[in-house]
C-alpha cells in the first residue's frame, strides 16, 4: 500500500516545479529529484513540442512526474488521463479541485491509474480530494499567502486531519515561494515539497559555505608552495 500521511511515511519528498530539461538533469544528477510537477503554464514556457518535453521528463526522473490535463469534464479528463499515461508508468495524473475532477480521480482510481488533485486552498477540499481516491492533493500556499492568508495553517490543517484518519493520500505543498517554505512544511509533516529550480538552488547556497571554501583552499595552496612535492 503506498505510504499516506497516516501510515508513517518518514521520508520528505522533493519534487522540481518544471518542464525546463537542464535545470531537472541538473538537480536529478545531484540525487535531488525524487519527482517533478509540470503544467500547461510550466511547458508553455519552455521550446520545442510539449509533446517531447514531456517524453524527455519522465525518461530522465525515475520517480512521479505530474502531468496535467487541460479538459473541464470528467469524460474529457478521464481520455486525457489515459493518453497521458502513456508517456510512462511514473506519470501521475493532475486533476482540478473541481466537482468533474473528482468524478475523474475516483474513476481513475478505480482503473489504477494515481492523481494528483491541483488549486487546492483549503483542507474542506483536501479532504474531498482524498475522499475521492486522490494519490497527492496540492495546496497552493504561496498564491494563499498572495491573498492575505497564511498558506501554511492549512498544511498543518490537512496534516493533521490526514493523520487521524490515516488517509491514504499524500500532501503535496505546492506554490512555494521561498526555503523558509520548505522548513515550516518539513517541521510540519508534510511528505512532499514541490519547489522551482530557483528555490532549490537558494536552499542549496550560504554565503558562509562559499567563504568557508575559499579560506580552505586558500590555505592549501600555502602548504603546497611550502612543501612543493606534496602529494596526497
Amino acid at each position: 500500500m503506498k505510504q499516506g500521511v497516516g501510515v508513517g511515511n518518514n521520508k520528505m519528498k522533493i519534487f522540481l516545479d518544471t518542464a525546463n530539461i537542464e535545470s531537472i538533469k541538473k538537480y536529478n544528477d545531484m540525487g535531488l529529484v525524487d519527482g517533478i510537477t509540470t503544467n500547461p503554464t510550466l511547458l508553455s514556457k519552455e521550446k520545442g513540442n510539449p509533446a517531447e518535453i514531456m517524453r524527455q521528463v519522465v525518461k530522465i526522473v525515475k520517480g512521479p512526474v505530474s502531468l496535467e490535463v487541460v479538459g473541464t469534464t470528467t469524460a474529457e479528463m478521464i481520455e486525457e488521463a489515459h493518453r497521458l499515461k502513456k508517456y510512462g508508468q511514473n506519470v501521475v495524473v493532475k486533476i482540478p479541485m473541481i466537482p468533474d475532477g473528482l468524478k475523474a480521480v475516483k474513476k481513475l482510481k478505480e482503473e489504477g491509474i494515481e492523481t494528483n488533485v491541483t488549486l487546492i486552498f483549503s483542507a474542506n477540499q483536501a479532504i474531498l480530494a482524498a475522499k475521492a481516491g486522490a494519490a497527492y492533493v496540492s495546496p497552493f500556499i504561496g498564491r494563499l499567502d498572495d491573498a492575505g492568508q497564511e498558506g501554511m495553517a492549512i498544511i498543518r490543517e490537512i496534516v493533521q486531519i490526514f493523520k487521524n484518519y490515516q488517509f491514504d493520500t499524500n500532501v503535496l505543498v505546492a506554490s512555494v515561494r521561498h526555503p523558509l517554505h520548505v522548513i515550516e512544511a518539513g517541521k510540519i509533516g508534510a511528505q512532499v515539497v514541490t519547489l522551482p529550480p530557483d528555490i532549490l538552488g537558494k536552499m542549496l547556497a550560504h554565503p558562509l559555505t562559499d567563504k568557508g571554501l575559499s579560506a580552505f583552499l586558500s590555505d592549501w595552496e600555502k602548504v603546497k608552495r611550502e612543501n612543493p612535492n606534496l602529494t596526497i
